[in-house]
């Protein structure tokens, strides 16, 4: 009785900005318009999900836009699926992950160095990765005629990103670096976002559109309505907003709280970055099932792996048993039609630009000032990019362990595992946002949170340009990195030594830059300039 009273007080308060022809009643429903925004909340929070389906449903309650899949099967599947995954990204093979976080910013100037001793991480002595995994032993260059080098990175035909070339990267223990709230805002991180977002501008030149029939055409069940974008542009947009939408939600799992210094969810940032648009939560789901297709594909390849780090196979038993339950999920609820995109006379036209857009993504990562994030950044940029190369470059021939061993880098196949775990992680934390919804006692804390999601200024996402522009001076910049670094010393001596030692290592590479050739004529250029 409490709870329906409960309900009925909210519907006054909502009745006053919301249409009367709204119906929405589940995530399911599209967004709605800025005065809706309550109920979209209503509709994520108070969402149950179902336990108990399966992809094969003749007809899904809830299809999942432009996958095979429903949003019940996800849900019945991800809490043993997080639970697996969480445990393998524990293992020795999978936590360790190495990357060069000290690349220049290809595009622009970097001005937007994080001081925060949030934004700092801490790399692992090379003595501590097992030898075989180790760079001397991993660097073997790919062949020659499909080798596309840029300074510390490189990347294949068949690549979706730039890879590292193993020169000059650190190693990390990804278990030891939570993905969370850093600090790390601001025109430095609005302009990182704003060229991911203008990397979604597909423009083929008349010259290079072939005449006949469009590429990719939308089978009906895929169609959206009046959403006149080819297939593979929607596809691309639901990859990276469903990016953006999960790496909020884990701010907002592990958020600081200013005031006591402890970590804790904070529901409010939840709301206000994701629950408050439904299609963001959507395309969680939608990456979810991706990443999940391109696993199973790779079954067999995962499955021959040698995961062992000490030389005894008995060591790595766990690591095949987690992953082997990993691949039975896959299996049950990876669900993603490939064969349907980048299909017309124009295929390999609207393929090769796919490609060089996210590619051009995984080079902005080098432009994130914090170094969490940046890390983070790179992980799962690679991983979405390996599941890519994984369904459309893949036939089941090239992904045959006993014909092709070398298909993946040992970094390729631990990003696209932890990427997965990372999604699989923002579904389970939106449950545990339903529950800390339910659980507030007061109708009120309800609605002052509706309220204030309310108030926040309605920002979509673009799915063509974004007009954002970073903002501020040079001097302003350098004046804001000062005052930040003036407070780190201040309160710790060690955090101190490390941003000065970070600063003077980029104020080299900037003088070395001036006399050596910095690549950026080799690099995507166009796409990204702001």
């Amino acid at each position: 009785m409490n709870r329906l009273c409960r309900a009925l007080r909210i519907a006054l308060i909502l009745q006053a900005f919301l249409p009367a022809t709204t119906t929405a009643s589940s995530i399911l429903s599209e967004s709605l318009t800025k005065s809706a925004k309550g109920q979209n909340v209503l509709n994520v929070l108070e969402y149950q999900p179902v336990k108990e389906t399966s992809c094969e449903n003749a007809s899904p309650t809830g299809p999942i836009d432009t996958t095979s899949c429903d949003y019940e099967t996800v849900d019945s599947v991800n809490e043993d699926l997080f639970e697996n995954l969480h445990e393998l990204v524990a293992t020795p093979f999978f936590k360790y992950f190495q990357a060069d976080l000290y690349r220049d910013c290809p595009f622009w100037d970097d001005y937007g160095l994080c001081s925060d001793p949030g934004c700092a991480i801490t790399s692992v002595d090379e003595s501590q990765i097992p030898e075989k995994w180790r760079a001397t032993a991993l660097s073997q260059a790919p062949p020659v005629e499909d080798y596309h080098p840029l300074p510390g990175c490189y990347h294949r035909d068949s690549d979706y990103c730039f890879l590292d070339d193993n020169t000059g990267g650190e190693y990390y223990d990804l278990s030891l670096i939570p993905e969370r709230y850093t600090g790390y805002s601001g025109a430095g991180a609005g302009g990182v976002w704003s060229a991911i977002y203008r990397e979604n501008c597909f423009g083929l030149s008349e010259s290079s559109i072939k005449p006949g029939k469009p590429s990719a055409p939308i089978p009906d069940t895929l169609n959206e309505g009046s959403d006149n974008q080819c297939l593979e542009k929607r596809v691309y947009y639901r990859i990276v907003s469903g990016l953006h939408a999960s790496i909020s939600t884990h701010i907002c799992l592990e958020f600081l709280n200013q005031s006591t210094g402890e970590w804790a969810p904070n529901i409010q940032c939840f709301v206000n970055r994701v629950a408050a648009y439904p299609e963001r939560l959507q395309y969680i789901y939608f990456n979810t099932v991706l990443l999940l297709r391109a696993v199973a594909r790779l079954e067999p390849y995962l499955s021959a792996y040698d995961y062992c780090s000490t030389g005894n196979h008995e060591d790595d038993l766990e690591t095949k048993a987690r992953l082997s339950n990993v691949l039975s999920i896959a299996q049950r609820a990876g669900k993603f039609d490939e064969s349907v995109l980048f299909q017309g006379d124009n295929a390999d036209v609207v393929k090769e630009e796919f490609k060089t857009h996210f590619r051009n993504v995984t080079r902005i990562m080098d432009c994130i000032g914090c170094d969490k994030c940046r890390l983070w950044g790179k992980v799962q940029t690679t991983g979405v990019a390996t599941a890519l190369k994984i369904l459309f470059e893949m036939d089941d021939r090239a992904l045959d362990p006993d014909t092709n061993s070398n298909l993946l880098q040992r970094s390729e196949v631990v990003a696209l595992i932890n990427t997965l775990h990372r999604f699989s992680e923002s579904l389970n934390a939106a449950n545990i946002f339903r529950g800390m919804w339910q659980d507030i006692s007061h109708t009120e804390s309800q609605e002052n949170i509706i309220r204030e999601a309310e108030s926040v200024p309605h920002q979509p996402r673009p799915s063509q340009e974004i007009g954002h522009e970073l903002k501020g001076t040079v001097l302003e910049q350098i004046r804001m990195r000062f005052t930040s670094l003036f407070r780190v010393c201040k309160e710790s001596t060690a955090e101190c030594v490390g941003l000065l030692l970070r600063f003077w290592m980029r104020a080299l590479r900037a003088i070395s830059s001036v006399f050596t050739p910095s690549g950026k004529e080799h690099g995507p250029g166009q796409y990204v300039e702001l």
